[in-house]
């Protein structure tokens, strides 16, 4: 995806967007019958009761603006709601609800729809033959108000709602992840290598990554002739000491400001190529659940399976054919070691005493190790950590029996489940 078309994205998920194209939509139609309405003939206008449109305005003028507060109350509530109960960082999620903003954006625009239509009423503008294009106008308005309304309903019941938000952000980094372009890269972390003599660029500003235009990064590898590999992926910090990318042939300042360029800073991270801000956001509604204040282990296992289903993705690799590199850019992969801490470690650390969770714990690394072979020694070293966490922290034996032997069965070295072909029930 090119920058402009990152930047249109980012602009039509703004809030006033909507309802700002809903406003003009809405003027437009009220003042359309001024224009067109000399097209209806006097008879027929009589016919349908036109004239009865002013009071219906005036209806909708009175409560529209006292609906669209109330559907703006709602909204903050929500938002304030899950900065304190759940985490501010899935707050953006609810703030780029099309259903809420579609809600607020009707509500708005039927308010001015109204007013612009008594206004011009009262100019005289529309003549009697006017006034059947602003009642064709109004009913539909009706129409609409009435369909975003029922559905308004339906959806507030479950708006920012700590299920609500694991969705969200489940499918934000799901998303994410079938945009990673490249397969994880399993077992110890690996330095990346530049070779000597490489072409070093580093950026001016100190922020975090939240796209990279590698449309733009492929022109100029292929003016440069040479491969321009990545050193930084969506969700770094950067500053003027760290590496962006490197190229092994020259580049003069025009090419290296076009490198930097592709690269979209901002101060806080983004869902929407940075799956490892997924998971985090995740790991952190587990441990505000966790937390002795709240003690809610059931939202903590919710998390576990909801982070285990975005790293399935990524490991079956389910990749959107949006999101193909250019030829003459490298994308360095993603460590799932740091993919699985990002959604884990935390969990195992604040839950360590809680045996419904440890024992999720356990089975989500393991099923993941059969998801992909290759990731079995980092779920394995993930789960011993998380084993020897909970071992420490239950106060009970028999917890620490239990989740000893739940380890044990789903780790069996042949991998193949209990030897004598049993099968375990419950969660």
């Amino acid at each position: 995806m090119k920058r402009w078309q990152w930047a249109l994205r980012l602009l039509t998920r703004r809030m006033w967007f909507r309802a700002a194209l809903f406003c003009v939509f809405a003027v437009a139609l009220a003042l359309g019958g001024a224009l067109i309405g000399h097209s209806v003939s006097y008879d027929f206008a009589a016919k349908i009761g036109a004239k009865s449109v002013d009071n219906i305005l005036n209806v909708l003028a009175s409560s529209m603006l006292a609906v669209t507060t109330f559907s703006l109350t709602a909204m903050v509530s929500a938002y304030a709601g899950a900065t304190s109960n759940i985490t501010p960082r899935a707050v953006q999620l609810l703030i780029d609800d099309t259903t809420a903003q579609n809600a607020l954006a009707t509500f708005l625009g039927s308010f001015l729809f109204a007013i612009v239509g008594i206004i011009a009423l009262s100019t005289g503008i529309y003549g009697d033959t006017g006034r059947v294009i602003l009642y064709a106008g109004t009913i539909l308005v009706i129409v609409v108000i009435v369909i975003t309304f029922l559905r308004w309903i339906e959806h507030i019941a479950r708006f920012g709602r700590v299920s609500d938000t694991i969705d969200r952000v489940e499918r934000a980094a799901t998303h994410a992840a079938r945009a990673m372009v490249q397969r994880p890269c399993f077992g110890p972390r690996r330095r990346i290598a530049v070779p000597d003599g490489a072409t070093l660029v580093r950026h001016r500003e100190i922020g975090r990554i939240t796209h990279v235009d590698v449309v733009q990064l492929a022109d100029v590898a292929k003016r440069i002739g040479a491969e321009i590999t990545l050193a930084a992926l969506p969700g770094t910090l950067v500053d003027p000491a760290r590496l962006l990318a490197w190229t092994m042939a020259p580049v003069d300042d025009r090419q290296v400001c076009r490198i930097r360029d592709a690269f979209t800073i901002e101060h806080h991270r983004a869902f929407d190529h940075d799956p490892r801000f997924g998971l985090v956001v995740l790991s952190e509604i587990a441990s505000r659940a966790l937390s002795p204040a709240v003690n809610d282990p059931g939202t903590a296992i919710a998390v576990i399976e909801a982070g285990t289903r975005v790293l399935a993705t990524i490991l079956r690799r389910q990749i959107d054919p949006d999101h193909i590199v250019p030829t003459g850019v490298t994308v360095p992969p993603f460590a799932f070691p740091d993919l699985l801490e990002d959604i884990y470690r935390p969990i195992a650390r604040d839950g360590a005493g809680t045996i419904e969770v440890g024992i999720r714990l356990q089975k989500a690394l393991a099923a993941l190790r059969h998801i992909d072979p290759d990731a079995a020694g980092d779920c394995r070293a993930e789960a011993i950590d998380a084993l020897d966490r909970a071992t420490q922290a239950c106060a009970s034996q028999v917890d620490r029996d239990r989740l000893g032997g739940v380890h044990a069965r789903v780790w069996q070295r042949d991998a193949g489940g209990p030897r004598d072909g049993s099968i375990a029930t419950g969660a």
